[in-house]
């Protein structure tokens, strides 16, 4: 373990019917200085989005003494599928994850999260994750030029067929191979997967560079204690390994939190707090 904790970082997931100025005043409040931008409607939908919109979210951000680390665009309800067998809709994808390294930058970010997307599903997968490959390749040399690392998440079985588990994830990190490329533990789709912490270690080990820390039954994208995960033990043992990244807690609950965002935030992050309070303190008697 080593000296440094992870930090909870801020984030517009659960807030689509607010404004965004609201949720960077309700981040503040709850002490977030990081914050991950989910890139939707009608906060920062990225094929609208304009350099200098971009620029004037990063200074309303910094009003409120945040700053966007991470830039999340909207690729799984979207028609955006960078593996797509069809070849129109793998290029407009491509494209639009350009854009989105273009938009990162100008955000200020440091992190671009990015998504394997999904093949056919009467083809062999080995074609879809070829494609896949192909396309994240271009992503993360695009977004080395801009000097942004990509953090890919492992999805759940229904949103993809090609990397759902760690071993999917450091096969594609082995296939892509592009230094700026990490991995995105997500607390769910681990669950979904049957997965542990010490499989993402043993896997893609100093590669996970991201975190999202939601609780589940296993899937939902929960509030601290709405689930069932193990949340302390997953935060102990991500710790243990010596994470010290951006924590996110990525609300979705099928719109459960949208009548009070703030207040599934503000429960979730309390939880962390305690935990990485109490892990703080077992690092000081060291």
């Amino acid at each position: 373990m080593t000296g440094a904790l992870p930090v909870i970082a801020g984030s517009n997931f659960g807030y689509q019917r607010y404004p965004l100025r609201h949720c960077f005043a309700q981040m503040a409040a709850a002490g977030r200085t990081d914050f991950e931008l989910w890139g939707i409607a009608p906060h920062a939908h990225l094929p609208w989005l304009s350099d200098a919109q971009a620029r004037a979210l990063r200074a309303q951000a910094a009003d409120y003494g945040l700053r966007i680390r991470c830039l999340t665009p909207e690729q799984v309800s979207y028609p955006v599928n960078i593996a797509s067998p069809d070849p129109e809709l793998r290029r407009y994808s491509l494209r639009g994850f350009r854009r989105a390294a273009q938009l990162a930058a100008e955000l200020g970010a440091e992190l671009l999260f990015l998504t394997a997307g999904c093949g056919g599903a009467l083809e062999e997968p080995e074609r879809g994750f070829a494609r896949s490959a192909e396309g994240l390749a271009e992503i993360c040399g695009y977004a080395q030029e801009l000097g942004l690392r990509c953090v890919l998440e492992p999805l759940q079985p229904s949103e993809s067929n090609l990397v759902t588990t760690a071993g999917q994830a450091a096969a594609m990190l082995e296939a892509v191979r592009a230094p700026n490329l990490g991995v995105t533990l997500d607390t769910v789709a681990m669950a979904v997967a049957g997965e542990s912490v010490e499989d993402y270690w043993r896997s893609v080990g100093d590669r996970l560079w991201h975190v999202h820390l939601i609780d589940g039954r296993p899937a939902g994208h929960l509030a601290w204690g709405d689930g069932w995960l193990d949340l302390r033990g997953i935060l102990r043992d991500v710790v243990a390994g010596g994470y010290a990244g951006l924590l996110t807690v990525e609300l979705f609950g099928e719109g459960k939190y949208h009548a009070d965002p703030g207040a599934a935030h503000r429960r979730s992050a309390r939880a962390i707090e305690q935990v990485l309070g109490e892990l703080s303190g077992h690092l000081g008697s060291n």
